[in-house]
């Protein structure tokens, strides 16, 4: 926790933080009849099933300073996609400056391939939030803009369309980002946690 939010209210210099994650299994998803829209006094209407049409996983970095964000889309959640991805971010940031990474514990962040690539690209230095607090990553945030703004309301009839869907929703997004500001110190954190501990127990 104090190693993350550390990060978060004092980022190193000559550096840039990212805060990373996976949205898998995104579904590619059609309601059975068409969605009604809004009319006045009447809400959106949507049939109770849907078609399903396959699944997409989208790779997240949001910039901690600018809010912009590095993605990748796949079919697959494994460590070769995360790796890829490790690239793609290599590629994107100027190369004289570190890159911090703030992640979770996914096995796939830490098995052998991707543990040798980090040995050879060592301006990467990675962050692992606590197990069960992905809530620290401030990725997850702008995940449920993506979620609440696209995702939710969206009628995809192929894995195609969703991610044409997702790509254009993040290019508007990176046209005018704007970052989440932390603000909780990690001793304000740790204290909230230790009363609702006491509380419960």
């Amino acid at each position: 926790v104090r190693d993350v939010v550390g990060l978060y209210l004092n980022p190193p210099e000559r550096a840039v933080v990212f805060c990373v994650d996976e949205k898998s299994q995104i579904q590619a998803l059609d309601r059975t009849a068409p969605i009604l829209p809004m009319l006045p006094g009447v809400p959106e209407r949507a049939t109770h099933d849907y078609k399903r049409s396959g699944t997409s996983s989208l790779y997240a970095a949001l910039s901690l300073t600018t809010g912009k964000v590095i993605s990748a889309l796949h079919s697959r959640h494994r460590a070769i996609e995360f790796k890829k991805f490790l690239q793609t971010i290599d590629h994107e940031v100027p190369a004289h400056l570190d890159v911090h990474l703030v992640l979770d514990n996914s096995s796939t962040h830490k098995t052998p391939a991707i543990q040798k690539w980090l040995a050879a690209h060592p301006r990467f230095v990675l962050h692992f939030t606590p197990t069960s607090a992905s809530w620290l990553n401030l990725v997850e945030r702008w995940f449920a803009e993506l979620t609440n703004k696209l995702l939710k309301r969206g009628a995809h009839r192929s894995v195609h369309a969703l991610n044409t869907d997702i790509r254009s929703w993040i290019q508007t997004w990176n046209d005018d980002p704007k970052p989440f500001v932390w603000t909780k110190t990690a001793d304000e954190i740790l204290d909230s946690i230790a009363r609702y501990c006491n509380r419960i127990n």
